[in-house]
Protein backbone atom coordinates (compact mmCIF):
# COMPACT_ATOMS: atom_id res chain seq x y z
CA UNK A 1 0.00 0.00 0.00
CA UNK A 2 1.29 3.55 -0.81
CA UNK A 3 2.52 5.90 2.17
CA UNK A 4 2.46 9.51 0.77
CA UNK A 5 -0.90 9.42 -0.13
CA UNK A 6 -0.48 9.68 -4.05
CA UNK A 7 0.41 7.24 -7.08
CA UNK A 8 -0.14 7.21 -10.53
CA UNK A 9 -4.15 6.80 -12.76
CA UNK A 10 -2.72 4.00 -14.81
CA UNK A 11 -0.56 1.98 -12.04
CA UNK A 12 -3.77 2.15 -9.70
CA UNK A 13 -5.33 0.84 -12.96
CA UNK A 14 -3.19 -1.68 -13.42
CA UNK A 15 -2.82 -2.89 -9.64
CA UNK A 16 -7.31 -2.86 -9.54
CA UNK A 17 -7.37 -4.83 -12.07
CA UNK A 18 -9.24 -3.29 -14.34
CA UNK A 19 -7.01 -3.84 -16.80
CA UNK A 20 -4.58 -6.41 -17.74
CA UNK A 21 -1.43 -3.51 -18.50
CA UNK A 22 -0.58 -0.82 -17.74
CA UNK A 23 0.02 -0.05 -21.61
CA UNK A 24 -3.59 -0.83 -21.93
CA UNK A 25 -4.21 1.25 -18.73
CA UNK A 26 -2.29 4.14 -20.41
CA UNK A 27 -4.64 3.88 -24.02
CA UNK A 28 -7.55 3.92 -22.74
CA UNK A 29 -6.77 6.72 -20.69
CA UNK A 30 -5.56 8.70 -23.14
CA UNK A 31 -8.59 7.76 -25.62
CA UNK A 32 -10.63 9.20 -23.00
CA UNK A 33 -12.48 6.00 -21.61
CA UNK A 34 -11.52 6.96 -17.71
CA UNK A 35 -12.00 9.98 -16.20
CA UNK A 36 -11.50 11.46 -13.27
CA UNK A 37 -13.64 13.88 -10.91
CA UNK A 38 -15.37 14.59 -14.37
CA UNK A 39 -12.63 15.22 -16.53
CA UNK A 40 -10.02 13.94 -19.00
CA UNK A 41 -6.88 13.45 -17.56
CA UNK A 42 -3.32 12.19 -18.14
CA UNK A 43 -1.89 8.55 -17.60
CA UNK A 44 0.87 10.20 -14.83
CA UNK A 45 -2.63 11.56 -12.78
CA UNK A 46 -1.89 11.36 -9.58
CA UNK A 47 -5.06 10.10 -7.79
CA UNK A 48 -5.83 9.97 -4.06
CA UNK A 49 -8.51 7.96 -1.61
CA UNK A 50 -11.33 9.56 -2.19
CA UNK A 51 -11.29 10.37 -6.02
CA UNK A 52 -14.20 9.28 -8.17
CA UNK A 53 -13.24 7.71 -11.40
CA UNK A 54 -15.92 7.21 -14.11
CA UNK A 55 -14.40 3.91 -16.14
CA UNK A 56 -15.57 2.82 -19.49
CA UNK A 57 -15.02 -0.68 -20.78
CA UNK A 58 -16.67 -2.15 -23.30
CA UNK A 59 -20.63 -1.51 -23.24
CA UNK A 60 -20.21 -1.10 -19.54
CA UNK A 61 -19.76 2.28 -17.28
CA UNK A 62 -18.55 1.81 -13.87
CA UNK A 63 -18.35 5.08 -11.37
CA UNK A 64 -16.08 3.93 -8.48
CA UNK A 65 -14.54 6.06 -5.67
CA UNK A 66 -11.02 5.21 -4.89
CA UNK A 67 -10.34 3.76 -1.04
CA UNK A 68 -7.32 2.74 -0.82
CA UNK A 69 -3.67 3.23 -3.38
CA UNK A 70 -1.77 0.11 -3.88
CA UNK A 71 0.23 -0.21 -6.69
CA UNK A 72 0.93 -3.88 -6.03
CA UNK A 73 -0.80 -6.33 -8.69
CA UNK A 74 -2.55 -8.78 -6.51
CA UNK A 75 -6.00 -11.38 -6.52
CA UNK A 76 -9.13 -10.37 -7.60
CA UNK A 77 -11.07 -10.43 -4.06
CA UNK A 78 -7.74 -7.96 -2.91
CA UNK A 79 -7.90 -5.60 -6.09
CA UNK A 80 -12.27 -5.41 -5.28
CA UNK A 81 -10.92 -3.78 -1.89
CA UNK A 82 -9.20 -1.03 -3.54
CA UNK A 83 -12.40 0.71 -4.39
CA UNK A 84 -15.86 0.93 -4.31
CA UNK A 85 -18.59 1.40 -7.14
CA UNK A 86 -21.79 3.41 -6.91
CA UNK A 87 -25.12 1.78 -6.26
CA UNK A 88 -26.40 3.62 -9.21
CA UNK A 89 -23.39 2.42 -11.48
CA UNK A 90 -24.29 -0.88 -10.28
CA UNK A 91 -27.74 -0.97 -10.86
CA UNK A 92 -27.40 0.93 -14.60
CA UNK A 93 -24.81 -2.00 -15.44
CA UNK A 94 -26.82 -4.86 -14.35
CA UNK A 95 -30.16 -3.62 -16.38
CA UNK A 96 -27.73 -3.01 -19.50
CA UNK A 97 -26.46 -6.25 -19.07
CA UNK A 98 -29.95 -7.69 -19.16
CA UNK A 99 -31.07 -5.92 -21.93
CA UNK A 100 -28.10 -7.35 -23.95
CA UNK A 101 -29.27 -10.01 -23.25
CA UNK A 102 -32.48 -10.03 -23.79
CA UNK A 103 -31.40 -9.01 -27.50
CA UNK A 104 -29.41 -12.21 -27.79
CA UNK A 105 -27.22 -12.60 -31.24
CA UNK A 106 -29.79 -10.31 -33.01
CA UNK A 107 -28.21 -7.58 -31.71
CA UNK A 108 -24.42 -8.31 -32.75
CA UNK A 109 -23.05 -7.60 -35.67
CA UNK A 110 -20.30 -9.41 -36.99
CA UNK A 111 -17.09 -7.43 -37.97
CA UNK A 112 -15.39 -10.27 -40.00
CA UNK A 113 -16.01 -12.25 -43.22
CA UNK A 114 -18.20 -15.27 -43.00
CA UNK A 115 -16.27 -18.78 -43.56
CA UNK A 116 -16.68 -20.96 -46.40
CA UNK A 117 -19.57 -22.90 -44.15
CA UNK A 118 -21.46 -19.73 -43.33
CA UNK A 119 -20.97 -18.38 -47.25
CA UNK A 120 -22.18 -21.52 -48.03
CA UNK A 121 -25.01 -21.14 -45.75
CA UNK A 122 -26.17 -17.82 -46.88
CA UNK A 123 -26.08 -18.40 -50.34
CA UNK A 124 -28.32 -21.69 -49.83
CA UNK A 125 -30.71 -19.52 -48.00
CA UNK A 126 -30.86 -16.82 -50.83
CA UNK A 127 -31.30 -19.51 -53.31
CA UNK A 128 -34.51 -20.97 -51.52
CA UNK A 129 -35.58 -17.36 -50.87
CA UNK A 130 -35.66 -16.31 -54.49
CA UNK A 131 -36.54 -20.08 -56.48
CA UNK A 132 -39.89 -19.46 -58.45
CA UNK A 133 -43.28 -20.99 -56.69
CA UNK A 134 -43.61 -24.56 -57.86
CA UNK A 135 -47.52 -24.76 -58.04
Amino acid sequence: MQQDGKLRLDKWLWAARFFKTRSLAKAAIEGGKVQCQGERCKPSKEIRVGDQLQIRQGFDVREVAVLVLSEQRRGAPEAQTLYAESADSRNRREAAALQRKALGAGGLISEHRPTKKQRRQIHRFRDERNAPADD
